[in-house]
């Protein structure tokens, strides 16, 4: 089975737009699952594969979950990354920075995308600059979605592969 999981926190009030957007470039990874969240702030990913997917790793999210307070945020600035990802930078980004920081102390073996960057970045990604895409032609699309509220108040473990996006797990922030 070819895949990955993903911890994430879900960002609803930008689900329909990010949909949307996934459904036009890339429908394969469009979900079934209604608790599926497309619209979504990484908080470790790539996650463990699916035979580490243990009881005590899962344990161990669910206590950083539980430790972690619910926060709101707000996602206005549009950012394209070099690798031509649009995204938005939530406001503020340390309490994703931290639940980051602690996800991967406890889980050393999973580098934030996988240790191909150097800085993390919270963000969620809009859309990919293409020939038909630029970072303006997506918050011209966007704009009536920007500047979106949202409550950090879950965190998902993920499934993502083509054909089979889902929801493996999840946990309220604050227990």
């Amino acid at each position: 089975m070819s895949g990955h999981s993903v911890l994430l926190v879900p960002v609803p009030a930008l689900e329909p737009f990010v949909r949307a957007r996934s459904e036009h470039y890339d429908r394969d990874y469009v979900s079934a699952d209604p608790c599926f969240v497309h619209a979504h702030v990484t908080a470790l990913g790539p996650f463990l594969p699916p035979t580490e997917l243990t009881p005590e790793a899962l344990g161990q999210v669910a206590e950083i979950a539980g430790a972690t307070a619910p926060f709101d945020f707000t996602l206005e600035e549009l950012g394209v990354f070099p690798n031509g990802i649009i995204h938005l930078l939530p406001e503020p980004t340390a309490p994703f920075e931290a639940l980051t920081g602690r996800l991967w102390r406890a889980f050393p073996q999973c580098p934030p995308y996988a240790g191909e960057f150097g800085a993390v970045v919270p963000h969620l990604t809009l859309d990919a600059v293409s020939d038909e895409v630029t970072a303006e032609s997506t918050l011209r699309l966007a704009a009536p979605h920007v500047p979106a509220r949202s409550r950090a108040d879950r965190l998902d473990l993920a499934w993502y592969a083509r054909g089979d996006c889902r929801v493996l797990h999840s946990w309220r922030l604050g227990g």
